[in-house]
């Protein structure tokens, strides 16, 4: 279903999302008319799900980012995960089946907010317990899975 070139196509994608179709041909000895059919292929079967651009936190005001696990009650899961999606700080949402039933990450301007945001999930109903992780520093940032 998916060949060599299709990974190609796609590790061009991941690295840059904007690339635009007679770049991407040219890379993968195509015409751009094959690309687009491609492309157009990947994303009707699902493995492109969409198109992103990658965000410094930091350049917006976000000093701390937090990777933290939460502990749930299990009746409490869909509920705590529906709080948790309206809420603007966090970023990312995954239910696990590890160390914690979720693991989110956390936008904060300042150490002051990371604390006031940790403890107003502590406190919502069903949640036993949190493992905030501060992110120091990324080592390697590399979407590319294959």
């Amino acid at each position: 279903m998916i060949d060599e070139i299709d990974y190609k196509i796609l590790r061009i994608l991941l690295k840059n999302s904007r690339s635009t179709y007679v770049d991407i041909a040219r890379e993968v000895n195509l015409s751009d008319v094959a690309v687009i059919k491609r492309i157009k292929k990947l994303e009707n079967i699902g493995v492109i799900k969409k198109y992103s651009c990658v965000i410094d936190p930091v350049k917006l005001g976000y000093s701390k980012v937090s990777i933290t696990g939460i502990n749930v009650d299990p009746d409490a899961l869909l509920n705590v995960i529906e709080n948790l999606k309206n809420k603007d700080y966090v970023k990312y949402i995954a239910i696990t089946s590890g160390d914690h039933e979720l693991i989110t990450i956390i936008w904060a301007r300042d150490s002051d907010e990371l604390m006031r945001i940790h403890r107003e999930i502590e406190s919502l109903p069903g949640v036993r317990k949190i493992y905030p992780a501060l992110l120091l520093d990324v080592v390697k940032d590399d979407v590319s899975f294959f």
